[in-house]
Order: C-alpha cells, then sequence, then structure tokens
C-alpha cells in the first residue's frame, strides 16, 4: 500500500481520521505491514501485506490477528488489543 493511500482512509465505524503505525516497508516504500489506529472509537486495524483489515468486527478473527500484535508489541507502546481496540493493560482475546 502505498502511504499517501494511507493519509484517505477513514475509520468506517465514525469516519474519523486514523493514525498509521508503520512496522515494515518494501523496497519501493510501499507499506507492507503496520496498523491504523482511530482514536475516537480506539479500534485498531492491521495492515498486512499492505492491505488494511477493516472489516466489521464480528467479521474479523482475534486469533488469526494476535499473533501480529504480540509481533508488534513494542510499537503498541505498553497498549493491549482488547475487542479490537486499543486499550491499557496486556493482550487479550477479544470476546466478541
Amino acid at each position: 500500500m502505498r502511504k499517501s493511500t494511507l493519509e484517505k482512509l477513514c475509520c468506517p465505524f465514525d469516519k474519523a481520521n486514523l493514525e498509521a503505525t508503520i512496522v515494515a516497508i518494501d523496497f519501493n516504500d510501499n507499506v507492507q505491514e503496520g496498523y491504523l489506529y482511530c482514536h475516537v472509537c480506539n479500534r485498531i486495524f492491521p495492515i498486512v501485506m499492505g492491505i488494511p483489515i477493516m472489516n466489521p468486527d464480528e467479521y474479523r478473527e482475534f486469533q488469526y490477528e494476535q499473533p501480529l500484535y504480540e509481533r508488534w508489541n513494542k510499537h503498541l507502546k505498553g497498549k493491549s488489543i482488547d475487542q479490537f481496540r486499543l486499550t491499557a493493560g496486556s493482550v487479550r482475546k477479544s470476546l466478541s
């Protein structure tokens, strides 16, 4: 995904701007891995192989996203994911 595309994305739930954290880029300076964060609803959306995963919560599966969040622990700056939202504490399984 091109970095310029990140600026055009908004939260699918409340249409707020998203903050991007880039974890990995390719040789063309395209985003390959990272996450998008909405400051309004605190949702976090992973970017995997250049594709943002922005499905509704009920269609997301935490067990598939959890390894990414654990690998990105240092980028989460001490926060965790609970029901696909960024919170304080350790990574917990989504109950939705």
